[in-house]
């Protein structure tokens, strides 16, 4: 199997601070798997990497190699790795139109603009995205004059308009509300199952979807756990994860935390 993400004993410093030593993590093509972890852990760190935003220190064995390449050109990168983060939608244009946020994937750009050409098979191909997720109404509104929900469908299709190898999801569902959070996840799932890869990233128990079968752990840098997900998952394994107590309940293949032991008065 084809292995989408391979890292191996990578070193980070970010302003003077380690994030990671040592770390270690492969990811393979058809294996979606949701990277959990509290805030602190490094997971911004880790996208940053995979995105060449940021490099690792050179050390004797360690190795990034993403579709087992460890150089790239970065928009042709871009063009395999479709990647939705909230860092995007707060970086993106207000007044780009709904169809030019989906064409702006052909070149991995904020907008579109005057030089770049877009032939009648890519304004068609934008098009059925639009379509598949829902927002085909909204082609000629204005970013900033969409909802929140409207937004991350839009830069959902930014990502695949592309039909990349892998999607890798931050947070996907932050900020959403509870019916935005579950159409986005309908989309999430539908994708998984016609054989998208997924990587999501997050500390939400609740953006877990019921097709990712691999857990991995990731707290002070480190990987604490790795494995299949009804192993990994559990309220033992998160109250250490999150240092909390935290009890785990299951619905219709969905997981969510509640708070566990014994209550506590506020007064």
């Amino acid at each position: 199997m084809q292995k989408i993400i391979e890292m191996k004993d990578i070193t980070v410093f970010r302003e003077g601070t380690q994030v990671f030593n040592g770390l270690t993590l492969e990811i393979t093509r058809g294996c979606s798997t949701v990277i959990l972890g509290p805030n602190g852990a490094g997971k911004s760190t880790l996208l940053k990497l995979l995105t060449r935003e940021i490099y690792p220190l050179e050390g004797n064995g360690s190795c990034i190699r993403v579709f087992g390449r460890e150089l790239w050109n970065v928009w042709e990168l871009r063009a395999h790795f479709g990647i939705i983060s909230s860092d995007l939608q707060q970086e993106y244009a207000g007044h780009a139109r709904g169809m030019d946020v989906i064409l702006s994937g052909y070149y991995s750009s904020i907008d579109t603009h005057a030089h770049q050409l877009f032939s009648a098979k890519d304004k068609e191909r934008a098009a059925k995205v639009m379509d598949l997720l829902g927002v085909a109404e909204l082609a000629d509104r204005p970013f900033a004059a969409m909802s929140t929900g409207e937004q991350r469908l839009f830069l959902l299709g930014r990502a695949l308009v592309n039909d990349p190898d892998a999607l890798i999801l931050d947070e996907p569902t932050s900020g959403l509300d509870l019916k935005s959070c579950f159409q986005y996840l309908h989309i999430v799932r539908r994708l998984m199952r016609s054989g998208k890869t997924v990587i999501l990233v997050t500390h939400h128990i609740h953006e877990i979807p019921p097709e990712v079968s691999r857990v991995v752990f990731l707290k002070g840098g480190r990987v604490i756990a790795d494995g299949v997900k009804t192993e990994i998952l559990t309220s033992e394994s998160l109250s250490d994860l999150f240092d909390t107590p935290i009890k785990l309940v299951q619905a219709n293949g969905f997981f969510q935390a509640m708070p566990g032991g014994r209550s506590q008065e506020l007064f």
